[in-house]
């Protein structure tokens, strides 16, 4: 499954990527998360609880950030398991462009699962992470924007 997508965010581009790579921040934004830990400048851990249908698991997950181009651009690549309920991986390339004041965030995606959760529909699976998606840039920019304008 693939998922592309844009956000524009009232921020500089470089705010935009250091809050990218706080987990504080991080972990304000993504859905269900219970925690993020940075492992070093590259790799960082997670906890996250997901329903998806029926099915609602306790992810554990890592991921690995390379591809460095700061402030511009990175690549994500992570998996979790969420034990019985299956696993997920995928990786993602993010871009920043400055635009005026405000940054415009790009990303390109790709994942996939496998498990109970595959078992539920690709329909299904590819809704509810289109929306994870959504609730997460949304979180985000919005997260970003208050903070830079509080600056």
């Amino acid at each position: 499954m693939e998922l592309v997508g844009e956000y524009r965010i009232s921020a500089p581009r470089e705010t935009v990527w250091l809050a990218l790579n706080d987990p504080d921040i991080l972990k304000q934004c993504i859905p269900g998360c219970e925690s993020v830990e940075k492992l070093s400048d590259t790799e960082f851990k997670a906890n996250i609880v997901l329903a998806i249908g029926p099915v609602k698991a306790k992810f554990a997950g890592k991921g690995l950030l390379s591809d460095f181009d700061p402030p511009n651009s990175y690549k994500i690549t992570g998996e979790g398991s969420g034990g019985i309920a299956g696993f997920g991986k995928g990786t993602a390339d993010v871009k920043l462009v400055q635009d005026g004041s405000e940054t415009i965030l790009q990303y390109s995606a790709k994942a996939q699962v496998g498990g109970k959760i595959a078992q539920l529909g690709s329909r299904l699976v590819e809704a509810t992470c289109r929306k994870l998606a959504e609730q997460f840039f949304g979180k985000f920019a919005s997260a970003v924007s208050s903070a830079s304008g509080a600056t």
